[in-house]
């Protein structure tokens, strides 16, 4: 066992989390930890079955006396959000997390930690494990591709659980009982390009943003981070015409549901303006310091010199490219009417990847409105367009509605009330959260989403409250106890 966690509490809890972090389970190439759960499954003897995408469902007796409550399912996705820093050797395919305690947080060495949902999956694992805990019959699910689309829960059969409430453990703030979330769709956009050779007599530069804290593209959107794409595009744009800068290549960001943390671009100026851009750069970082001086204390914007790239992306395209992108909206789109200071649609200008002779952008968007929802993807579409790009757009997922009549939210709110004697925060949150897809099928299904406190997630600075988690498996327990 991990040294960093030998002493913590809950021991189950930290026992099954310390064999998940050894087990790679990037999004849609979880089989391993597919395995894992349908070997300890099967090993305890317990109605274990997976369905063609992978989730996973384990079923449980209820214990003595209580066989006759009715069916609860606990639920968490089994994979994770795959983001290290630049400087980190690491392949989330083949290698194990290393856990880091920092005081009352523990982190993972230079990645994310996985905790999103592993603490889930881990707190699952305890309850089936356990054997002095008060409960009914139990269903566990464990659903693969949650970080990419949510597509486990999408292929989820509508005939697969006999239970008709469900705790889903995938929040990230103690005290909170969310009981709605906002729905999502992607979109991408491609686009061509022809290549030039070099000019001569030019001096090539690669131009970096780094130090971003990065983030949930959801929970994170209206906390005033820094977006790289954003920023390294303003840059460029700036230095297009006035210093002749011409574009090789440009890379920034990642995966579509994090605030992107760093972006490079391999670039030429002629050989007379290589001071100036090295001086408009430096006074660039300046500015954007003093904008994000709050919330990215670690920002940096800089220019290096570099080896002379074979080939530069056509002017043409350069232009379409970096207007787009300055265009393309980013964060905030509207705020709720009805809830004070909730967010309820965004967007994320989440990545710009180039190869030989295409460009790729992904961006995400939220909105707990589902016209909402595809009004901001269309907007993206049209800036897109304008420059004759191809765009296409996901499937998407819906929303959570809340339920106020929940029967389960006042047994998870009594239970809560009754344990720690404070008043829990019941809201809905911006993120996506796979019981509006969960609940699509299975009308009438009652459902919370809970769990201990994360901050940092889908980055990596991700980091879990250490103390948090005994106090979640607490009440995941005296709600058990208590339906």
């Amino acid at each position: 066992m991990y040294k960093a966690l030998e002493n913590l509490q809950p021991a189950a809890v930290w026992r099954f989390f310390n064999d998940i972090l050894q087990i790679p389970r990037p999004s849609k190439h979880e089989e391993k930890i597919t395995r894992y759960l349908i070997e300890y499954g099967v090993n305890k003897g317990f109605e274990t079955l997976t369905d063609n995408v992978g989730n996973v469902l384990i079923r449980k007796p209820a214990t003595k006396g209580n066989e006759n409550r009715p069916w609860v399912c606990l639920q968490s996705h089994i994979d994770m959000v795959c983001e290290k820093n630049n400087d980190k050797d690491f392949d989330f395919q083949k290698d194990a997390i290393v856990p880091v305690l920092k005081g009352e947080w523990l982190h993972a060495d230079g990645t994310t930690l996985g905790a999103d949902d592993g603490i889930g999956v881990a707190t699952a694992l305890a309850i089936l494990d356990s054997t002095d805990i008060e409960h009914g019959p139990l269903e566990c699910l464990f659903t693969v591709d949650e970080e990419t689309g949510l597509t486990g829960a999408s292929a989820l059969k509508n005939d697969w659980l006999k239970s008709r409430i469900l705790l889903n453990l995938d929040d990230e703030d103690l005290g909170e009982i969310c009981v709605g979330c906002a729905g999502g769709i992607d979109t991408v956009m491609v686009i061509d390009y022809k290549t030039e050779a070099v000019n001569a007599d030019t001096q090539a530069f690669v131009v970096k943003v780094s130090g971003l804290k990065g983030g949930h593209s959801g929970d994170d959107i209206n906390k005033g981070l820094g977006c790289a794409n954003k920023l390294i595009t303003r840059v460029l744009w700036a230095m297009s015409e006035e210093l002749g800068l011409r574009l090789s290549t440009m890379d920034g960001g990642n995966l579509r549901n994090a605030i992107a943390r760093e972006a490079s671009a391999v670039v030429t100026v002629p050989s007379a303006n290589a001071e100036k851009l090295q001086h408009t750069v430096a006074e660039f970082e300046k500015a954007v310091r003093y904008e994000f001086r709050s919330t990215e204390p670690d920002l940096h914007v800089t220019a290096e010199k570099t080896e002379m790239p074979k080939s530069l992306m056509d002017k043409a395209s350069q232009d379409n490219l970096l207007n787009a992108l300055y265009a393309c909206a980013h964060g905030v789109l509207a705020m709720s009417r009805e809830i004070p200071n909730f967010v309820e649609t965004s967007t994320n200008l989440a990545s710009v990847k180039m190869d030989d002779s295409k460009i790729h952008i992904c961006t995400s968007q939220r909105s707990s409105v589902e016209s909402a929802k595809h009004a901001a993807a269309s907007k993206i579409e049209a800036t897109f367009r304008l420059i004759g790009a191809k765009v296409t757009h996901s499937d998407g997922y819906p929303g959570w509605t809340p339920n106020p009549d929940s029967k389960v939210l006042k047994v998870a709110a009594d239970a809560y009330r009754r344990l720690f004697n404070e008043e829990p925060t019941i809201r809905a949150i911006h993120a996506g959260l796979e019981c509006g897809l969960i609940g699509e099928k299975y009308e009438g299904m009652d459902m919370i989403s809970f769990g201990p406190t994360l901050r940092g997630v889908h980055s990596p600075d991700e980091r879990l409250e250490i103390a948090t988690v005994e106090k979640f498996w607490r009440h995941v327990i005296e709600i058990l106890k208590n339906i």
